[in-house]
């Protein structure tokens, strides 16, 4: 049996027309049988890089055996001029989190994929610990598995006190080594005594990577800490 994690996780890339723009990391949500894609917002649209990609594809398998069987879903980003995603601010000003509702209607035929839902994102915060281990799955400078369709996962540990909103944002921080491209990938603990479809909590959706201003190039290394919004974030945006 193929690991359940890498069937939530799915490659996502933007597009103007025909135009590919940038590749990056996306995952299933499901609350109450309604479908959604999560990554991050500026996946959707980032004002400040000029990325305003039409439409999005996503490459998802067909057979639960035979993994290098898939078909590829297109999603448009906007109908009528107005956008179809969904994005949220919070006290701390604008949240890097993004939700697109999929119509089941228009999955491919034979369509295999496990989705995250409420039940696993965390509620009781003050459980997870600093230094508690997770996996960050995604694609990493759009690396994967080639033949198979999946994403590779990254070690990472809760490098902030969780529960507590870092500097102010609707973020923890985590220590892992990310790349561009895993931008909106699910930040997750193992959870041997939850769903045996999905036995993982969700308790974040990683962002960005975080450096120091003042580092000096050449002498010192990099952080190597990352911001991940709360997963509780999902919650307002799947209402």
């Amino acid at each position: 049996m193929i690991e359940p994690l890498l069937l939530a996780v799915v490659r996502v890339s933007t597009f103007v027309g025909g135009f590919a723009l940038t590749a990056a990391t996306g995952f299933f949500f499901e609350r109450a049988d309604r479908l959604f894609l999560v990554t991050g917002r500026h996946v959707f649209a980032d004002e400040p890089s000029g990325h305003h990609p039409d439409r999005l594809e996503l490459r998802l398998h067909t057979d639960a055996v035979d993994l290098t069987r898939t078909a590829v879903l297109s999603l448009p980003l906007y109908r009528n001029g107005m956008s179809l995603w969904r994005q949220a601010r919070d006290s701390g000003g604008e949240v890097d989190v993004g939700v697109l509702e999929l119509d089941r209607a228009t999955l491919p035929l034979g369509t295999v994929l496990r989705s995250f839902t409420p039940a696993h994102l965390q509620d009781e915060l003050e459980a997870i610990g600093l230094g508690a281990p997770l996996l960050i799955v995604g694609y990493p400078l759009g690396f994967f598995d080639t033949v198979h369709n999946l994403a590779v996962a990254r070690e990472a540990v809760v490098a902030s006190a969780f529960g507590v909103r870092f500097q102010g944002q609707g973020y923890f921080l985590t220590d892992a080594r990310m790349h561009r491209g895993a931008s909106g990938a699910p930040v997750a603990l193992r959870d041997p005594d939850g769903d045996p479809a999905l036995p993982w909590k969700l308790l974040g959706i990683h962002s960005a990577r975080l450096d120091m201003r003042t580092r000096e190039q050449g002498v010192d290394d990099t952080l190597g800490l990352n911001c991940a919004w709360y997963a509780d974030i999902l919650r307002t945006l799947t209402a």
